[in-house]
């Protein structure tokens, strides 16, 4: 396999955080952070890779609460998520209080992701795909190659991402998923931004909000 992944549950959320490794050149990404950034930072140092980017795939805190001070600690650019979850990463002191997590840096991303991009860890390419619903400017990052996608908490093992957020929406995250995601593939594997990984046919089989068989 060209690129390997080891997933990191991190926060009283259980967000997974996840270690994309290219293995040719060992480099790697890390995709959403939210935090608990010692247990990142030992699992980068036990598995002697080389960080060169984090990757963020929507602006709600579990996911991103991390990026600044990782991307201080390790001095590597910080990439998404699509500019309209600007106000999201604005909004951290009151996701601090509202979610009861601890104090973090506001951050701009180095590079604001558009659908269509792409973007790379060591030599290999990602793609990345605009998935509003969950948050306006969610995206999804997809590694064609290996049949892989992360996903973030636009779909989840057996259910969706909640769309009650401010400038959430059902219709739009519901579209997202059968436009953007079922015409990758049955075979794709996804990871979640929490719980277990699945695949998109089992998920067009089985999961109550957009199966289609």
């Amino acid at each position: 396999m060209s690129i390997r992944f080891l997933i990191i549950p991190v926060t009283a959320y259980q967000q997974n955080c996840t270690l994309l490794i290219c293995n040719k050149t060992n480099k790697a990404a890390i995709v959403d952070p939210g935090g608990d950034i010692d247990i990142i930072l030992k699992t980068i140092n036990d598995e002697g890779v080389v960080p060169e980017v984090i990757l963020v795939t929507h602006g709600h805190l579990d996911h991103v609460g991390g990026v600044a001070e990782l991307a201080a600690k390790l001095s590597i650019p910080i990439e998404g998520p699509q500019l309209e979850d600007k106000f999201w990463l604005d909004t951290f002191p009151s996701q601090i209080q509202t979610f009861g997590f601890p104090d973090c840096e506001v951050f701009t991303p180095d590079r604001w992701l558009n659908d269509g991009d792409s973007v790379s860890v060591g030599d290999q390419t990602l793609q990345v795909i605009h998935c509003p619903g969950h948050t306006p400017g969610h995206v999804v990052f997809f590694h064609k190659p290996s049949r892989l996608a992360l996903v973030g908490d636009v779909l989840f093992n057996g259910s969706i991402g909640r769309t009650d957020f401010p400038r959430g929406d059902f219709n739009t995250l519901i579209n997202s998923i059968k436009n953007k995601l079922w015409p990758l593939g049955k075979d794709i594997r996804f990871i979640p931004g929490h719980g277990p990984m699945s695949t998109f046919g089992e998920e067009m089989k089985s999961n109550p909000y957009v199966s289609v068989e």
